[in-house]
């Protein structure tokens, strides 16, 4: 199985985050040429109060956010500003999955910004989920270039789920 879910706040499991997690990072694993059978991916469901210490704790902004992403150390991102380069199987353990990283998504904000938006909230959730592997990858969206990449990437990959633009 592709995501190895912890949930910390159960209204995740209402709103279905293990399979449209496993979706959403199957299709942009596939999108990207990557088996998914072949990658894993933690996967904490909280809330806004775990969330927030997690932004506070990494990224120094003592705020609630939708979600965040840490890509396995072994597939950091380059600074080149080049596509990211795909990930290989890890050579000392070829028939495990590729460990990509950690992903955490708040239920509070995801569930507010769906209806800030008005969309659906699995929508939004797979969404984020794509956007999130996406980072795992090595994506960024920090430079204008690169932001453009990724969202475009977002969209495919979602306009192939029959997922609407979110842009």
């Amino acid at each position: 199985m592709l995501i190895d879910l912890i949930v910390q706040d159960p209204r995740w499991r209402e709103a279905r985050l293990e399979a449209l997690a496993e979706a959403a990072a199957s299709a942009t694993l596939a999108h990207l040429g990557l088996l998914p059978a072949a990658c894993e991916i933690a996967l904490l469901g909280c809330d806004d109060s775990r969330i927030a210490t997690l932004n506070t704790e990494f990224r120094a902004k003592p705020t609630p956010t939708n979600v965040l992403s840490w890509p396995d150390q072994a597939l950091a991102a380059q600074d080149d500003g080049a596509t990211p380069d795909r990930p290989k199987s890890d050579p000392h353990a070829p028939d495990e999955p590729l460990f990509l990283g950690d992903i955490a998504i708040s239920y509070d904000t995801c569930a507010r910004e769906a209806a800030d938006q008005a969309k659906p909230i699995a929508d939004h959730i797979t969404h984020l989920i794509a956007h999130a592997t996406l980072h795992l990858l090595g994506y960024d969206h920090i430079r204008d270039q690169d932001a453009t990449l990724m969202e475009a990437l977002e969209v495919e990959i979602l306009g192939k789920m029959g997922i609407a633009n979110p842009y």
